[in-house]
């Protein structure tokens, strides 16, 4: 065999493509490194190793040996054997001393997850190639990775020499978010941070790694520092006004809005404000924000997306129509957002046919469950019950939670065609196959009730308080019906008293309270709990108990305006036409 060298081999190999059939093998510029955690770290930057001078190469004659050793390690990688290549790339790079063959060796062992070979991988790919960002970066992994924060400092201070100390020091927060020794990291990154006073970077990973040891103040403190350093930078003003809204969201709004009015071109603030407006229910302001960055950003699907939803939250049909269009246009993969909410919109504008044509056209993903059900409903209005129960008869459930979900629905069509021995039957049908689901079995009592068996919906809703202690409608349907059609009135309030104790703030079970006392002849306290309910919610029911005992008080006509009012809003509504004829018109 002629005496060529292992650098002519490596060489042959790279250039013959051999190395792109590698099963483990990562990219040249960009190597996935395993913590302890199992979490990938990358590490960035290097020399490729085709491109390495010959020059610093080492001169290993290429034996017998180390030709069969490095064919049968590649082709172990190749085969997914990692333990064998492993082992064999670690022996070679002891052996050769070679940078290629050890920064091969470092990537399998960090594949196979063995942190102390990786770690000694690593020290030696550093000795081998010192001004290697990757390899310094690799080793700084590894050392944190195994919580050796000391013993990492010198290589990030070689790691943040010259022009890349900026881009560095962004590196150091989430190569720090495992490391349990948070005090050790703050007092290494305090240290880092003094040698570049003049960087905001250095300043923004100060804050972070105070964060993490708790100190609040201190890292409020870098922040300011850093917007000092370099006003209007985004990365620092996001991270000030996280911790802002840890303690009050309106406080973390004025921030954003103040950062805002000075750098009105921070378009990754401006997100940040618009998220935190939607968490704060404030719909009109996050709309405000959300379409001007529509407009700023107009090939961001996600921003689309979301001035449509929030336009369509506002009543706005032809904003959240002319967003949502665009989302699709740009290609966007939504599981089917877009057509499901433009379904809606030509739904709203009584365009049943484009409406239906858009549920049609979503044919799998999450939404593929509620396009169907919201068609079903959509014809069973327009009086085609059978072709709605048509419509959820075609789709197969993945899963036992969507057959449930298909069944509830089939009830709500059948309910609102008030044929009620036949929602019974269906969810009696369903809960001898699930006879403890809570949902069926409140569901199956509501149907009872409606046609007066009220011993089967007692039944039904002491098993679900049963199997569910904290289903505070489950105490407040049994509570109600007891207080209006039996005697057994401190039974009634004993339901509901635990009901209010769950839900103090509901308001269908603040007007069964004010029912009961009703019932009891308490006309002042009824008043009370039905006039807090109605504040919550201007429901038709509410309207006509409200109505009522404001009527027996003697009010009789604020008890009218109250029902002609609500009667306007809800017309047709059964209950408070009857209310009407029970006292006149």
């Amino acid at each position: 065999m002629p005496r060529l060298t292992l650098s002519l081999l490596m060489c042959g190999l790279i250039l013959s493509g051999c190395a792109q059939q590698q099963v483990v093998a990562v990219p040249e510029r960009q190597a996935t490194v395993q913590t302890d955690a199992g979490e990938a770290a990358t590490a960035t930057g290097g020399q490729p190793a085709a491109t390495q001078p010959e020059a610093s190469l080492p001169a290993v004659p290429l034996t017998d040996d180390l030709l069969f050793q490095f064919l049968v390690s590649e082709i172990a990688g190749q085969r997914g054997m990692l333990d064998l290549a492993k082992e064999g790339y670690l022996d070679l790079a002891r052996k050769t001393r070679d940078p290629r063959i050890v920064r091969r060796a470092v990537e399998i062992a960090l594949y196979n997850r063995d942190q102390e070979a990786a770690l000694e991988l690593s020290r030696l790919w550093v000795e081998l190639e010192p001004d290697s960002s990757r390899a310094l970066h690799t080793l700084v992994v590894m050392l944190v990775s195994q919580g050796q924060v000391e013993a990492a400092a010198p290589f990030l201070e070689k790691m943040l020499e010259g022009p890349a100390a900026a881009s560095g020091f962004m590196q150091l927060p989430p190569l720090f978010s495992k490391s349990r020794d948070t005090a050790a990291v703050y007092k290494l990154v305090q240290a880092l941070a003094q040698k570049h006073p003049q960087l905001a970077e250095a300043r923004y990973a100060l804050a972070h790694a105070a964060l993490q040891a708790g100190f609040g103040d201190d890292a409020v403190e870098a922040l300011k520092q850093a917007d000092r350093l370099k006003p209007g930078w985004e990365p620092a003003a996001l991270l000030r006004a996280q911790l802002i809204a840890k303690s009050s969201r309106p406080e973390a709004l004025a921030f954003l809005q103040a950062f805002l009015a000075q750098h009105p071109e921070a378009q990754d603030v401006r997100l940040a404000y618009a998220r935190l407006l939607v968490a704060g229910n404030q719909f009109d302001a996050a709309h405000q924000q959300f379409v001007r960055l529509a407009d700023e950003l107009p090939n961001s699907s996600e921003i689309a997306m979301a001035a449509g939803l929030l336009s369509l939250q506002m009543g706005k049909l032809d904003d959240a129509e002319t967003y949502l269009s665009r989302t699709l246009a740009l290609g966007q993969e939504d599981g089917g957002v877009a057509h499901y909410y433009l379904g809606q919109i030509a739904e709203e504008r009584k365009d049943y046919e484009l409406a239906a044509s858009r549920y049609r056209s979503i044919t799998g993903g999450e939404y593929l469950l509620s396009s169907r059900t919201r068609l079903a409903a959509m014809l069973a209005r327009q009086g085609k019950l059978d072709e709605a129960r048509a419509v959820l008869g075609q789709i197969t459930p993945a899963n036992d939670a969507q057959k449930v979900q298909l069944i509830q629905a089939e009830a709500d069509l059948l309910r609102e065609a008030k044929d009620y021995a036949a929602v019974f039957a269906l969810l009696d049908a369903a809960l001898k196959e699930r006879p403890e689901h809570t949902d069926l079995l409140y569901d199956h009592a509501m149907a009872a009730e409606k046609l007066n068996k009220l011993g089967v919906m007692e039944q039904d809703l002491r098993k679900v308080i049963k199997l569910k202690p904290d289903y505070a409608h489950a105490y407040n349907a049994l509570g109600y019906t007891l207080a209006e059609k039996t005697d057994r009135l401190p039974e009634a309030a004993e339901l509901l008293d635990k009901a209010i104790s769950l839900a103090p703030e509901d308001p269908f079970i603040l007007d069964s309270m004010g029912w009961l006392q009703y019932r009891k002849g308490n006309l002042d306290q009824a008043r009370a709990f039905l006039e807090r309910a109605w504040r919550l919610r201007q429901d038709p029911e509410i309207a006509a108990h409200l109505g009522e005992v404001l009527w027996m008080k003697g009010s009789r006509e604020e008890a009218s305006r109250l029902w002609q009012s609500a009667l306007q809003t809800h017309p047709g509504n059964e209950i408070l036409i009857e209310i009407l004829k029970k006292f006149g018109p």
